[in-house]
């Protein structure tokens, strides 16, 4: 579907009757990153899951500049009005996540209760941001020196070493994360990264302090950055809950996607 500067790739799948969950993919996903939970909750829930600018099939159709938070945020309420679609619940991992927040405290009307996945509010100091700033760009050159297909895959080998992914390596089904995230363009995804990284993401620290939409913050055992910073997040703000997931790292719905959805359930369930 074209929206001005977008032509979004999504799938829309309709259970009459049953409330309807946006997914957000994180960075280097695409659409296809919550099929495994999406499983799980398909009987129940309606669904929306779309390739973010920068990813999978999704076009931006104008300048750079559409790719930062603030115009996809928009872009995205805009799809939700074309597909009629007025209020929904709403998912968010990482990159996604820090979406998913943005809409949260831009667009309170529009979700009954929100999932924040491994996510932030940004970095709240200006300094911190300009440091993140470098180092996006030094990843960035990383990536469009990427000229060929094995190129990629030692990246994204290099990628999941970090620590705040734990063993996600090790995990029986890392292959098939790789072919899927080898699916993406490398321009693109410099692009989302230069542009809807965490450096270059307005802070929302002070907004989320005065958030009124019910939020849940997972986070993974193994994962000490975002746990803390979503311990932090928990304190500031009176209707966030978090939920550490044991033995999973970053990528939470990949590595234990059963318990994920189970924590999901209970909270969208909880009057």
């Amino acid at each position: 579907m074209t929206l001005k500067k977008y032509k979004f790739n999504y799938y829309l799948n309709v259970n009459i009757n049953k409330p309807l969950i946006i997914f957000l993919h994180g960075f280097m996903g695409n659409i296809n990153e919550f099929d495994e939970a999406i499983k799980f909750l398909a009987e129940d829930f309606s669904y929306l899951t779309l390739d973010l600018p920068g990813h999978g099939k999704t076009q931006v159709l104008g300048g750079d500049e559409y790719y930062r938070i603030e115009p996809t945020a928009q872009a995205i309420i805009n799809l939700l009005d074309e597909l009629k679609i007025d209020k929904c619940y709403l998912i968010g991992y990482s990159m996604g996540g820090r979406l998913a927040l943005y809409l949260t405290l831009h667009f309170p009307e529009r979700f009954i209760k929100v999932v924040l996945e491994s996510a932030s509010p940004g970095l709240a100091t200006e300094a911190d941001r300009l440091e993140r700033v470098r180092r996006d760009a030094q990843i960035a050159r990383k990536l469009s020196r990427s000229i060929i297909k094995t190129d990629f895959a030692a990246f994204l080998s290099n990628w999941y070493s970090q620590p705040i992914f734990g063993s996600i390596k090790n995990h029986p089904e890392f292959e098939r994360l790789l072919e899927n995230r080898l699916q993406n363009h490398l321009t693109e995804l410099t692009k989302s990264l230069q542009f809807m990284g965490t450096g270059n993401q307005p802070s929302l620290w002070e907004k989320f302090k005065d958030n009124t939409t019910p939020l849940l913050l997972v986070a993974g055992e193994n994962d000490e950055k975002f746990r803390d910073i979503n311990t932090e997040m928990a304190n500031i703000c009176k209707i966030a809950q978090l939920k550490v997931i044991s033995n999973t790292a970053h990528n939470i719905h990949f590595e234990n996607a059963g318990e994920f959805v189970q924590n999901i359930r209970e909270f969208f369930q909880k009057q």
